[in-house]
């Protein structure tokens, strides 16, 4: 239940920090959450046990950039479109990476530029759910992908993927 308020906790420190802002025109990275941004719905229980829970909605604009985003294969013959075996596969979207057996949601990011991220995603696949820490770092003008794992469990790597046409 502890972990259930922290979010609470740190919207109300933000919120207490901010002044005024009637005088204060949003600057183009303060505007509205780019377009495809995911909608957070947080939750929080009111009154008793089985009450009902009112529903907070924060729009977050927090995507995997754009450099990396399509398919990429850890050789030619997983790009090949309709191949069953693809098992070198990658398509990364801008909340969530799909691999053959696992789909991996975007939860929280710590460090992001045009052609990097490194954060944690929410996975399930092979009737399991766990958490990883990720890197993508594109390289060779964009068109190498280089991913790392880190924390417990992680793959060893790091793992060299090429885009697909």
């Amino acid at each position: 239940m502890k972990n259930a308020l922290w979010p609470m906790a740190a919207l109300l420190a933000l919120g207490a920090c901010g002044g005024s802002t009637e005088d204060q025109t949003p600057t183009e990275s303060e505007g509205d959450a780019p377009e495809g941004s995911p909608d957070i719905t947080l939750r929080f229980p009111v009154g008793e046990e089985g009450g009902e829970a009112r529903a907070e909605h924060i729009s977050v604009a927090m995507q995997i950039p754009p450099a990396l985003r399509g398919r990429w294969g850890m050789n030619a013959a997983d790009c090949e479109p309709g191949r069953a075996d693809a098992k070198g596969l990658l398509a990364i979207s801008p909340n969530e990476l799909e691999f053959y057996e696992s789909v991996g949601q975007l939860i929280d990011i710590d460090e992001i530029d045009d052609s990097r991220i490194a954060a944690t995603f929410a996975f399930t696949g092979e009737g399991m759910e766990w958490e990883q820490q990720v890197t993508l770092d594109a390289q060779d003008s964009g068109t190498v992908l280089i991913r790392r794992e880190y924390g417990k469990d992680a793959a060893p790597g790091p793992f060299r993927y090429e885009k697909c046409p």
